[in-house]
């Protein structure tokens, strides 16, 4: 996995700046191991080990999974990684370094500027000061005061956006890369709320990633203090990379769908749609953060390379 360093990927390395996390990434090098037995082999307390390990998970480095123990349900421990490349200047396939190029441009979507819904409660919007609305009424999408949203969230459905597209004449899309802050939705918060959620452009699957939860014990760093306790309270940072090569979330392939299958024509908006189906094997729904909410003051980012 090739990895730019830039603040996209800053959780990853923010949760390589410890001794402990380094120490269990050390130990599951060699085998699974859930909670308790992390605990013992390092000798701290299970919800220290707990914290270390929510950490690694947001940031992609390792997974976890429910699994029946002697004494019930235990998290297991897996890691997701097997090496990672850092790139520091970008390479030109050729092993030699050049400078960036200026083909490309980058569009900031606030989250609460979707161009079509269609949502089912558990849902609702909030701004940076309030709730826009009512909670749990789809009605409440089509206030007009939705474009001030910060926070959205729905159980089954969809949001869908608009990116403009800037390109003249028959220029190709090489990649279409977006970035944004999301997580599953479940009723106030569910940290173990595994939600498979699907990325269209211009109406194709192009991938399906399967959020692990909905965090909420945790106060996002962004959140505003109105925002009650008991909630979601923020998301994941996620980068989805659509090329020739296929589409990648986090520098791992997802699908075979390349940027050439989308279809997209010059001068033609690209939709974009975020969607939780109700009959998928894991229906948890989604939450979307934007500048003013969570941990990341960003909205939805994108970056059309041509």
């Amino acid at each position: 996995m090739d990895l730019q360093v830039t603040e996209c990927n800053l959780p990853l390395f923010e949760a390589l700046a410890s001794q402990t996390r380094i120490k269990m990434i050390e130990l599951l090098r060699y085998e699974n191991l859930n909670i308790k037995e992390m605990s013992l082999k390092l000798g701290i307390s299970s919800a220290i080990v707990t914290k270390h390990v929510h950490q690694l998970e947001e940031a992609g480095i390792i997974t976890t999974q429910l699994m029946a123990g002697k004494r019930g349900m235990q998290k297991q421990c897996t890691l997701r990684l097997d090496r990672v490349t850092l790139l520091f200047k970008p390479d030109n396939g050729s092993g030699e370094w050049q400078a960036p190029s200026q083909d490309h441009y980058t569009v900031s979507i606030p989250v609460g500027q979707y161009s079509a819904y269609q949502v089912k409660p558990t849902c609702g919007l909030a701004s940076g000061s309030k709730l826009i609305g009512m909670r749990d009424d789809p009605r409440y999408f089509a206030e007009p005061e939705h474009v001030q949203a910060q926070h959205l969230w729905f159980a089954s459905g969809y949001v869908e956006y608009r990116i403009p597209n800037y390109l003249a004449g028959k220029l190709p899309v090489k990649s279409i890369r977006i970035s944004l802050e999301i997580c599953s939705e479940a009723p106030g918060f569910e940290e173990n709320w595994p939600s498979d959620i699907t990325f269209y452009v211009n109406d194709t699957a192009v991938c399906s990633w399967t959020s692990p939860g909905d965090f909420g014990s945790v106060r996002g760093k962004l959140t505003p203090t109105w925002w009650e306790p008991g909630s979601t309270q923020h998301g994941l940072l996620k980068t989805l990379l659509v090329t020739a090569d296929g589409t990648f979330m986090d520098g791992i392939q997802l699908s075979p769908v390349t940027v050439q299958d989308l279809a997209i024509a010059p001068a033609e908006e690209i939709r974009f749609r975020i969607g939780s189906c109700e009959d998928a094997k894991h229906p948890g729904g989604v939450s979307l953060f934007g500048r003013q909410f969570g941990n990341y003051e960003q909205d939805i980012e994108v970056k059309i390379t041509y």
